[in-house]
């Protein structure tokens, strides 16, 4: 008599092994065609906003006579390192400081170019501005964990009228899936746990929604948690 335990599992069919493929040539491919699309789209506008500004005499493409895709963002590298190259000299500082003095007397420009001046420093100036570390702070209350990044030791009247024993840290608590949102915190020292995981690990872990983890083992690949069904 046969148990319900002789009987042998059953192989996938024709069709969900062809969708089991599809799928995973879907998570292969879709990172990779979403990427050559997006650096050619920016390619493309970075070109159709230049190359108008290039005379005619100097734009390879009316001796070629057809469309180099990406050659306004030559021109436009090779021009912000030259200007780069100015404005750390003696006379660009002098310039620089000139133009931002005519730009504070100027009501509604003064406040556009202080906010996008504001903007550029913070995305770009690498010093003094970038976390120190990943870490793990109780929030939203005790018991429940998320993910910061540790920027620097508060300062100033937040150091001094804070009630608190030791000192504080002021941390930066992501929301998921995008990071660059999120909550400016400060925590007392002793509760900010720090992690051995770099700041680009933490990254990942939080962009993923935990699905991600760091390797536990220098050289190792990513781990990927499986997803388990409800039985």
């Amino acid at each position: 008599m046969n148990t319900p335990f002789d009987e042998k599992p059953r192989r996938p069919g024709l069709f969900a092994s062809l969708r089991a493929s599809f799928l995973t040539g879907l998570v292969v491919i879709a990172p990779i065609g979403l990427t050559i699309w997006l650096i050619w789209t920016m390619f493309g506008w970075v070109d159709g906003f230049v190359l108008p500004l290039i005379p005619s005499r100097f734009n390879p493409e009316e001796y070629v006579g057809i469309n180099l895709r990406g050659l306004g963002v030559i021109f436009f590298l090779v021009f912000t390192i030259l200007v780069g190259w100015i404005a750390k000299g003696l006379i660009g500082r002098s310039l620089i400081r000139f133009a931002e003095t005519l730009v504070d007397r100027t009501p509604v420009v003064r406040s556009i170019y202080s906010g996008i001046k504001q903007i550029a420093e913070t995305v770009f100036a690498q010093s003094e501005r970038s976390f120190e570390r990943a870490c793990l702070v109780q929030y939203p209350r005790k018991g429940i964990w998320a993910i910061g990044f540790i920027s620097t030791k508060a300062r100033g009247e937040i150091a001094t009228r804070a009630e608190t024993m030791g000192d504080l840290v002021s941390v930066f608590v992501p929301t998921t899936p995008n990071p660059t949102s999120g909550f400016l915190l400060y925590f007392p020292e002793e509760d900010v746990v720090e992690l051995d995981m770099s700041i680009e690990d933490a990254a990942k872990l939080v962009i993923s929604a935990g699905l991600v983890y760091p390797p536990e083992k220098p050289g190792g690949k990513p781990q990927v948690e499986p997803v388990r069904k409800a039985s």
